[in-house]
């Protein structure tokens, strides 16, 4: 059983990032500009984030599949309101905008317990420098499996063949990980800097 603070940390996180998640939708703020016309996305990085803030447990799971279907609803709603694009109507369709956004999730939580155990094991102890990598490879490998889930999708509804699939992860799916790797070092750092200096100040108060 999961403590009352627990879920309302979760509950909390969940409703901050499903928000950004929905403001960086609607004002396009989620759409860096690229060559060509092209355009990187990060709007999946609230993602990310949500599972990596919460390395206990299974919170990061339940974290990161609320803001991961706020994520693919979101797409929808839009989609239906808003197209911008001939393949826009595909993803009004929840099996496309919703349901890879969901397995989007489980596969983060997957990739973070992965790299946390693995660093965990070199380090044999609980490390700042190793709690970021496994973040920082977190956001590469899992921003490639949004891309493939999504893409694979379109490609299954035949919205898309399959070597504009490749081309895109080639051309703007492996910018997209590295953009989210530096985003989400970057919050999880501070994260993590703000707790250890409040673990630190509890400590010191207590001796």
């Amino acid at each position: 059983m999961y403590k009352k603070s627990n879920v309302n940390r979760i509950i909390a996180t969940a409703g901050a990032l499903g928000a950004l998640t929905v403001l960086l939708t609607v004002t396009r703020l989620g759409f860096i500009p690229w060559f060509s016309g092209a355009a990187i996305t990060v709007l999946h990085v609230p993602v990310i984030l949500a599972v990596c803030l919460h390395p206990e447990g299974f919170s990061g799971l339940w974290a990161g599949t609320a803001v991961g279907a706020v994520f693919g609803l979101s797409s929808l709603v839009y989609a239906a309101v808003s197209p911008a694009g001939p393949i826009d109507p595909f993803f009004q369709n929840p099996l496309i905008s919703v349901l890879p956004r969901i397995l989007f999730a489980v596969c983060t939580f997957l990739l973070y317990k992965g790299f946390s155990a693995l660093f965990k094991c070199l380090s044999k102890q609980s490390s700042s420098a190793f709690a970021l990598l496994s973040v920082s490879f977190t956001a590469f490998l899992g921003t490639l499996f949004h891309a493939v889930f999504v893409l694979g999708a379109l490609v299954i509804a035949s919205a898309i063949p399959l070597q504009v699939m490749w081309a895109v992860i080639i051309g703007n799916s492996l910018l997209e990980a590295v953009a989210a790797v530096v985003l989400t070092a970057a919050v999880s750092g501070s994260v993590m800097g703000i707790s250890k200096r409040q673990k630190s100040k509890l400590n010191s108060n207590q001796k």
